[in-house]
């Protein structure tokens, strides 16, 4: 069984621990096959450097220090909520360490057999997407793009801020800017512009919007804050997204990534929720470990939970008909990628997407780019530099 399952991995890099409520995922699989002549590098992938684990003395001493310190009522309510999915996730974990032969082969996904070339810092999208030079801003491609304007050199300009640009292309495309290039998965769309600007992604009849809709918002983090990891926006911000009308007529499933801080939880719930029209809302949880299958950290360190929540919930859904329906407990496991990336989801999710096949799905705020979707956000290209792939 164990082997049949390790075939089935190999070739789609996911890996059903638990019939479909707890998975393993290797995003580097998945993402891979939205290309045909280059693959992304795992060592350039899972870029982040896990300490060893602490000894039990260590985790005794700062177990004791929360312990001592008094919650106040927020930090209690996410206490409690910690201690519900606790077995949940204890059980999920369970499930991988008992998975031998995944775990033999963990350390070897996250390397690759041939290093990526070096990479630079990269070009800072979000500040020359802010800046007076943004409208003076073209990147080249090559064929398969469309409302091109071929230069007096052969190559193909569109600007590259506040501009729709569509991959026409069945085959990988590359683009340049500012000296560097970057791979385009094919019959991918995407729009890289400030928040004023995603209302150009609504789709002029609802019967061309969107099945699935992934949102992972800059939350208001003072982690990422301290790192400069990337910039944050206020989280009222958030509720000017203009969700129903992205959704396609027959209804969508909406993704949203969110941490585990208590005021967000209920800001989510009371306010933004509402405000997008979902219902129907069930968590889904991502449980992030460690090439060895350890957990990246302790799993009750209060600050800093080894997880995070997925919320998923419908838009324009008419639940007296037929529809799909989410399961309560599913965990998604994987060893995590550079600071904030998170695992792709349109495969994970597939059986949940209502109305047509295939399905349109968006990713708003998205630093990545996957074949056929549409990618909105202010740095859309950030993981699409060239050094991050090999060539096939």
């Amino acid at each position: 069984m164990e082997a049949e399952l390790m075939k089935s991995f190999m070739e789609s890099g996911v890996y059903k621990l638990d019939e479909s409520d707890v998975v393993f995922i290797d995003p580097v699989r998945v993402l891979n096959e939205s290309y045909s002549r280059f693959r992304l590098s795992p060592s350039a992938y899972y870029s982040r450097h896990f300490a060893s684990s602490s000894t039990p003395n260590e985790k005794r001493k700062r177990k004791r220090k929360i312990k001592d310190a008094p919650l106040n009522e927020r930090e209690l309510c996410a206490e409690e909520r910690h201690q519900q999915v606790r077995p949940l996730l204890v059980n999920a974990h369970r499930k991988l360490l008992e998975a031998s032969q995944l775990l033999k082969i963990l350390p070897e996904i996250v390397e690759s057999e041939v290093e990526c070339r070096e990479r630079d810092v990269g070009c800072d999208f979000v500040e020359l997407g802010s800046s007076w030079r943004a409208p003076f801003c073209e990147i080249a491609l090559c064929n398969g793009v469309q409302n091109e304007i071929e230069n007096s050199h052969g190559r193909k300009l569109v600007p590259l801020f506040d501009n729709i640009i569509s991959v026409e292309s069945d085959d990988d495309v590359e683009a340049e800017f500012q000296n560097a290039t970057y791979v385009l998965p094919s019959r991918s769309l995407f729009l890289m512009s400030d928040l004023r600007q995603v209302r150009k992604l609504i789709p002029g009849e609802s019967a061309e919007g969107f099945n699935l809709i992934v949102i992972d918002p800059p939350w208001e983090n003072g982690s990422a804050r301290q790192k400069a990891m990337y910039p944050t926006l206020p989280n009222r911000h958030f509720m000017y997204l203009p969700v129903k009308e992205l959704a396609h007529s027959d209804g969508a499933l909406v993704a949203l990534w969110i941490t585990n801080r208590q005021k967000l939880q209920d800001f989510v719930v009371k306010d933004l929720l509402p405000a997008w029209g979902m219902s129907h809302v069930t968590p889904f949880y991502w449980l992030k470990v460690k090439p060895d299958g350890s957990l990246i950290g302790d799993l009750d360190l209060f600050h800093h939970r080894p997880y995070e929540f997925l919320l998923l919930g419908y838009v324009n859904v008419d639940f007296n008909s037929e529809c799909m329906h989410l399961k309560e407990s599913r965990v998604i496991i994987s060893v995590p990628g550079a600071y904030s990336r998170k695992p792709q989801l349109g495969k994970l999710l597939a059986e949940y997407i209502p109305g047509q096949r295939p399905s349109r799905c968006i990713e708003l705020f998205a630093r990545e780019l996957v074949a056929g979707w549409t990618s909105w956000g202010n740095e859309p290209l950030h993981f699409q530099d060239a050094t991050y792939f090999l060539e096939k």
